[in-house]
This record gives structure tokens, C-alpha cells and sequence, in this order.
């Protein structure tokens, strides 16, 4: 399964053995490694180099340990993008704002391009998100049930890339922003805006009017942009 490695900077080797392996497809989401013993032997390394390795690929967020299971291919990797933004965006002292404009950089290209691609099943989805969104005034529930509108057309725009990065970029703002939806939620007349808005923008994604949809959406973050600067 591996091919042997040479004795300088093994544990390297061995990282960037797995990490081929999962890019062509040779290891897959979900997929148990073999134990350290076999690794060691089929490399033909030491287990404390495997260890080394193996430790490694869990920092990066390629792999999880389970107790007494062994080491998995995860299953959701956007913690090889979160966790390097979310440290940059500390170490560079970055003003929260900053998310929130690259956040609107991409979905504005992103609900375009869900005006051209979304699927009557989605519409459907989409529109069953809004009534909900209308009728409920729980202020937690309300965020998840915002965050699922977003999601959805991410999902529609048929782009596995921009759902991983907005939904990144979504845990950033949980992390660095607390509560920052909650309290645009709670308060009343944003409510009825965003409503309003949502609701727009389905008809504009409904109708696959692009520059309505893109146009719609740009309002929708210069209420947020303005409720939180």
C-alpha cells in the first residue's frame, strides 16, 4: 500500500505520502488507516516516526484519532481551512469587519451563480427556510434557520469549494463576532427587513434574474455592515 521512505525527515515523507493518497482518491473520507505496526512496516520506518506523521496529519486536520479505534481519514475537512484563517486572522489583528466583507465578496457571486444553476427542489427547500424564518421568533433558532439560507445557496450555486469557504467563514464569524446574528435578529425592524430582503431574493433566484439576485443581496449585507460597524 506505501512505498518505503528514505531516513531524512521521515515523518515528512510519510505526511506527504498520505496526503497524495487522499488527493487521488487511493484513501477516502471516512477511511481507517492501517495500525502504526503495519504503517512502520510497510514504510519501513520506526513506529515513533509513523507516531510523528500521524500526530502531524491530526494537527492539520487531516485525520482523527477515535480512542481505542485507531486513525480515520475525516470526514469534513474545514478544519484545514478554518483553523489556519481563524489563527492569521488573529495574528494579524484583523478588524471583524474584515469577514464580513469577504463574506459578501463571495456571496454575491454566489447567488448569481444559484439564479443559474438552483434545481425546483431547492427552490423548495429555500422557500420552506423563509416561512419558517417568518413564523418563528425564537432568537436562536432564528440564527440557525438564517445560516441554513445562506447554506442553501451556497448548496445551489453547485460549487463544493464556496459551500467549504462560506461555511469557514460563517464559523469565523460565530468565533470572532459573538452573538452578532443573535442581536441583528433580535431586533425587530431588522427582522421585518431581512425578511423582506430574503424574500426578494428568492423571487429574484426563482425567476434566475442574476443581476437582481446579485443587486438584492449587496442590500442585504449593507443592512448587516451598517447594524454592526
Amino acid at each position: 500500500m506505501f512505498n518505503q521512505v528514505k531516513n531524512t525527515k521521515v515523518y515528512e515523507q510519510i505526511v506527504e505520502q498520505i496526503k497524495s493518497m487522499v488527493e487521488d482518491e487511493i484513501l477516502k473520507k471516512g477511511d481507517k488507516l492501517p495500525s502504526e505496526r503495519v504503517m512502520a512496516e510497510d514504510l519501513g520506518v520506526s513506529r515513533a516516526s509513523v507516531r510523528e506523521a500521524l500526530r502531524a496529519l491530526e494537527v492539520v486536520g487531516l485525520i482523527e484519532s477515535k480512542q481505542g479505534a485507531g486513525n480515520y481519514i475525516k470526514e469534513d475537512f474545514g478544519g484545514l481551512i478554518s483553523e489556519p484563517l481563524s489563527i492569521m486572522f488573529m495574528l494579524q489583528g484583523s478588524d471583524p469587519i474584515d469577514i464580513f466583507e469577504l463574506r459578501e465578496v463571495i456571496e454575491l457571486e454566489t447567488v448569481v451563480l444559484a439564479a443559474r444553476k438552483i434545481t425546483d427542489t431547492q427552490l423548495e427547500g429555500i422557500k420552506d427556510i423563509l416561512n419558517e424564518l417568518k413564523e418563528n421568533f425564537d432568537e436562536d433558532q432564528n440564527v440557525i434557520l438564517d445560516k441554513k439560507f445562506h447554506y442553501m445557496i451556497a448548496e445551489a450555486s453547485g460549487n463544493k469549494l464556496i459551500i467549504d469557504v462560506l461555511e469557514v467563514l460563517s464559523q469565523l464569524i460565530d468565533n470572532f463576532i459573538k452573538d452578532s446574528r443573535k442581536n441583528i435578529l433580535a431586533d425587530t425592524s431588522n427582522k421585518e427587513e431581512l425578511d423582506k430582503l430574503h424574500d426578494k431574493l428568492y423571487d429574484a433566484i426563482k425567476n434566475r434574474d442574476e443581476s437582481k439576485a446579485h443587486y438584492i443581496m449587496k442590500e442585504h449585507f449593507s443592512l448587516i455592515k451598517r447594524y454592526i460597524s
